[in-house]
This record gives C-alpha cells, structure tokens and sequence, in this order.
C-alpha cells in the first residue's frame, strides 16, 4: 500500500466517494487523497479537493471516477499527468484497456477495477486486471484495494462484462428482491415499516451465515426448507419451472449485454 501515496481521483461520485470512504475508514490517511470535482460540496477533512485538474503535480495512483461518457472531456488534460510514475485505476464500466491506452499511453500502468457500493464499509467484492503490472505491482494493487472489500484478480479482461453483471449490478437487484420480500410482508398483514425492518435483517443475518458457513447458498437453502415444511411451500414457487433462476439469469445477461455496448461505444469515441 506505501507506493501509492499520492491519489488523485478524477470525479468523486458515488462510486469514487464509497471508495474514499472506505479507504479512510480502513486507515489510509486522508492527507494522501487529491479529488476533483466541480460538483462536491466538501469531502472529508484533510482530503484536497479542487473544482479541476491541476496544471501539474506528481501522482502515483490516478483514479478516473467520472462517467464513461465523460472520459474523452477530462482525458487530455489528464494525460500530463498520468506519466510512467502514475498506475492508472479505472472504474468506468464498459471503458477497456485498449481505450485506456489510447488516451494515457504514458502510463506506468492502467488497472480496471468493477467494485460496488459496499466499499464504503469495506465490504464491496473488488474485481481486478491489469496492464504493465509487475507482481509486486499486482501485489501492491491488492494491498489498496484489501480496505474496501475482497479483491478478486480475473482470468482475462473478456470476464469485466460478466462480474459487472454480477457484482456491480447485483446490490440492485439484492435490494429488489429485499423490496418484493418486504411488499409481500404488508401484503400479507403487516405494518409496511415493520415489514421493511424485518426483512431488511433476515437478509442481513442471512448473508453474514452464509458468509461464515461451509455450506453452499444452496444447500443453506435446502436445510431451511424441511420436507411438507412452510418454508418449503414457498421455495416451490420460487422454482417452480426454474422461474427465479431464469430471471435473473435474463437480467444479468441483459446488464452483461449493455456493458457490451458500451465498451464498444467507447471504443469507437
């Protein structure tokens, strides 16, 4: 983690603010943070924050945290400063290495990070890959990325579309889910507030023991579900024909699909 020293971060929305957040609640000090950002009102005291980029200035970790779209307006400017002393890190969905390159060609090397909200409590699955890393490159990338979650090094830039899917897109489709199971308690009988409570800690306690377990979700799921049991009454409907299951199979290769086009939009910018 020491070799990176200087960040700079290039937006600071939600995403880039869940991992500010969890870096300085992981103890990474706040005098090491530089954010640009024309649109924050403030950000946590000792972090520098400027309305745009610095004419110079020496970093050693540079994060792009703007909108994809935005990439081509913050790029030349950027450029200067992302120099071979600089890894760049990139959470722009949809925004490959190749883009990358072609508009910081100087870079001492250029991550591509798929984190989700859950970083800000350094608990965000943290997918990575990079280029123009050595291992202790590698090694130190894992070491700034341990504070926000559990740091997962994919096989190939081919498998961003997919964890994107899953791991970026899924908290949304968790909170859906947490949403429908709350509805159906008021539908039921009751107090929506109460309803929403209850099920917002079931899914809670449920995580955290299956984080813990040596079983699989599935065969969690299983042991709630005694034979003739009620539980097993509802699991019945819920696999009924596979019908959760090809759901969210659909929704995921739909997200899969539009960080496809994206990538190939950027591509062609």
């Amino acid at each position: 983690m020491d070799r990176f020293q200087n960040i700079l971060l290039v937006g600071c929305g939600n995403m880039a603010g869940a991992m500010l957040a969890g870096w300085l609640a992981g103890g990474i000090p706040a005098t090491r943070f530089t954010v640009v950002d024309p649109y924050r009102d403030a950000v946590p005291e000792g972090v520098t924050l400027l309305r745009g980029l610095p004419a110079e200035g020496r970093f050693d970790a540079i994060l792009l945290g703007v909108k994809p779209q935005g990439l081509d307006d913050v790029a030349p400017q950027l450029a200067p400063l992302a120099g071979r002393q600089a890894v760049l890190f990139s959470i722009l969905a949809g925004v490959e290495f190749e883009s990358l390159a072609a508009r910081f060609p100087e870079a001492g090397g250029l991550v591509r990070i798929m984190p989700n909200l859950a970083a800000a409590i350094g608990k965000s699955p943290v997918a990575l890959d990079a280029r123009g890393l050595d291992e202790t490159g590698r090694a130190a990338v894992t070491a700034l990325m341990t504070p926000l979650g559990t740091p997962e090094w994919l096989a190939g830039e081919h498998l961003f579309d997919a964890v994107t899917a899953l791991a970026g897109c899924g908290p949304a489709f968790v909170y859906r889910f947490i949403d429908s199971l709350a509805a159906g308690g008021a539908a039921l009988g009751l107090e929506e507030g109460q309803s929403q409570r209850l099920a917002l800690a079931m899914v809670e306690g449920a995580a955290r023991l299956a984080g813990a377990s040596a079983f699989s979700p599935g065969e969690l799921a299983d042991k709630v579900a005694s034979p003739g049991g009620s539980t097993r009454a509802g699991m019945n409907v819920l696999d009924a024909g596979g019908a959760l299951a090809a759901v969210v199979a659909d929704a995921m290769a739909a997200s899969r699909d539009r960080n496809a086009e994206m990538a190939a939009e950027a591509r062609r910018g």
